[in-house]
């Protein structure tokens, strides 16, 4: 049985009036908010709600970011001011669904297939809006009210990118990144409708670019970009105890939490670290002489794509508008340019280079005492910049831990969200394999392969997580599903590794074109005997007038009547 007493009436009450996009508390929260300082989050609502069984309530919407009034004075020049308020941020939906659908056929954003992206194009550039808030308001705070008015033009050696230099240890991190009074973004804060258009234009022009593979596809830079927000958030707003400020939050993660740009980059690194991702590893393309692999030195072949073409779009004349807001001068400009190539770079983990350099500059960072190289920090005379370098150093590999979590993030989430995910990246390796473009057979090792990647890397970098000290809980919850997936994954996981091969093998064997009936075939009592043997599964052989692979015919038995996974690998599915 149930009982549902005061609290659940006056939260469905709550729950049954509330706004999109807005929190809204009773009078007793707010009575506790107002004991504990914090009344200047609260806004009465305009009238007052009815609640069953109680009559008329006043309720409040809860703005936890809001400052103090007299945290800023004249520093600040309101949107009211300027002419614009949130309320005006409603005012142009009608306007602004009709240039994106204009703007979307230019892309082939039309047919129903396509309008499924919709859903996901919008949620990624609410995620992208709200970090641009963020720089915005910063801005207004630390500038002067008409400081920006005249709008930044980058000359062609800013838009120039290069991979050429040595990739920097350290990000150049402003003093004024590190401001501790920032206390987030203001409730009065709007971005223009016409940066909107362009932004929600950006993001569908990255989705378009993504290719339909079955795992490094729009989806999954989707799901990457949410894992990213999340660990930002937590960077941002976990208090270790009642007295911690927002100040000593800046102080004990490197400035990140104080940031708002090095913020920004990240979550627009996720969205398109895997533009334009082949489906194959770097190491193929390398293998097959790729173009691309000629042009980017055959090293991260295909991160540095993803870096170009993202950077390229976002230089494009009619993104003018949004780079305004993202960076106004040439030294934000660089900036920006230096931690997208080391955020995205550092998702390459194929890299045995780039990997052995971040183990040495970890342990600098976070175990000075254990490392055994030489520490270039202790080469600074002063004391006060090399304590900036270093919490330049921590932030830039936190920065990297983010990317390189929130790629491989279905690892250490739920169980259900792991095998989607598995059972994705063994379609397209599948894939890549039966098309000749990879190395094994994924069927073989599959298994044994996946406690090798826990045991390796997953867990090793969830340690890293909890070890660097700025994720607060979200570090333990990561460590603890990595390590419960491993465990679950050692018990079932060769039972779900023969049961997704033989789904797979069965759905390919339906696609595949006949033989030709000129071409020798094996008969079904070789095939069966071949199946039956102790060697196990049959190698790759090719029949010599089709290039048809041997394994694309498996067994009869190999067609299971239900598919174990098809609960839940439905595209476009978030977790």
């Amino acid at each position: 049985f149930q009982l549902f007493g005061d609290t659940i009436n006056v939260a469905s009450r709550m729950e049954s009036t509330g706004e999109k996009n807005m929190i809204q508390v009773s009078q007793d929260t707010a009575d506790l908010l107002n004991a504990s300082g914090k009344g200047h989050w609260l806004t009465p609502r305009d009238g007052p709600v009815s609640a069953k069984g109680k009559g008329s309530i006043l309720t409040y919407w809860l703005q936890p970011n809001r400052r103090r009034p007299s945290m800023h004075g004249s520093l600040r020049q309101t949107m009211s001011e300027t002419g614009s308020s949130s309320d005006d941020a409603n005012v142009p939906t009608v306007s602004l669904d009709r240039a994106l659908r204009q703007s979307w056929k230019c892309i082939g954003i039309e047919n129903d297939t396509l309008v499924a992206k919709e859903r996901l194009i919008r949620w990624n550039a609410a995620i992208l809006e709200s970090f641009l808030l963020k720089i915005v308001d910063n801005r207004n705070i630390h500038s002067a009210a008409d400081a920006f008015l005249d709008q930044f033009i980058p000359s062609k050696e800013d838009k120039l990118l290069s991979f050429s230099e040595k990739l920097s240890e350290t990000v150049m991190f402003p003093d004024v990144a590190y401001r501790d009074d920032y206390y987030g973004v203001s409730s009065d804060v709007a971005i223009s409708p016409e940066a909107q258009i362009e932004l929600l234009e950006y993001v569908a022009k990255i989705a378009s670019m993504y290719r339909d593979v079955p795992f490094h596809n729009f989806d999954h830079a989707s799901h990457v970009t949410m894992s990213a927000n999340k660990l930002l958030n937590r960077v941002c707003t976990t208090f270790e105890d009642e007295e911690e400020d927002i100040s000593s939050v800046a102080a004990r993660t490197f400035g990140i939490s104080a940031d708002p740009l090095a913020q920004f980059v990240v979550v627009f690194s996720s969205l398109v670290h895997d533009v334009d991702h082949q489906g194959v590893p770097n190491a193929q393309l390398v293998k097959e002489v790729d173009p691309l692999a000629i042009q980017f030195d055959n090293r991260s072949v295909a991160e540095k794509r993803s870096i170009t073409i993202a950077w390229n779009v976002l230089m494009e004349d009619r993104f003018r508008e949004l780079q305004s807001l993202i960076f106004v001068n040439g030294d934000e400009m660089r900036r920006f340019k230096q931690l997208l190539i080391n955020t995205v770079l550092a998702t390459d983990i194929a890299d045995k280079k780039r990997s052995t350099i971040g183990k040495i500059r970890w342990q600098k960072a976070f175990h000075p005492s254990q490392s055994s190289t030489h520490n270039s920090l202790d080469e600074i005379s002063s004391t006060q910049d090399r304590v900036a370098s270093l919490r330049s150093l921590k932030a830039t590999l936190v920065f990297e831990q983010i990317m390189q979590a929130s790629d491989v993030a279905h690892t250490m989430q739920h169980w259900e969200t792991f095998k989607k995910w598995n059972v994705r990246l063994y379609k397209e390796l599948s894939k890549g394999y039966r098309e000749g473009r990879g190395a094994s057979d994924p069927r073989e090792g599959w298994y044994p392969g996946e406690i090798g990647f826990f045991d390796f890397y997953i867990i090793p970098l969830a340690k890293k997580l909890k070890e660097c000290g700025v994720f607060g809980s979200a570090a333990s919850e990561y460590l603890d599903y990595a390590l419960e997936n491993r465990r679950r994954w050692e018990e079932e996981g060769t039972e779900i590794a023969r049961k997704m091969v033989l789904e797979n093998d069965s759905l390919i064997a339906k696609t595949v074109p006949p033989l030709n009936e000129a071409a020798p075939a094996p008969s079904k009592d070789d095939a069966l005997a071949k199946d039956s043997s102790p060697e196990g599964p049959p190698k790759k052989t090719e029949s010599s007038k089709n290039n048809v692979p041997a394994e694309l015919c498996p067994p009869k038995e190999a067609a299971p009547t239900e598919s174990p996974v098809s609960s839940i690998d439905s595209p476009g599915e978030l977790v």
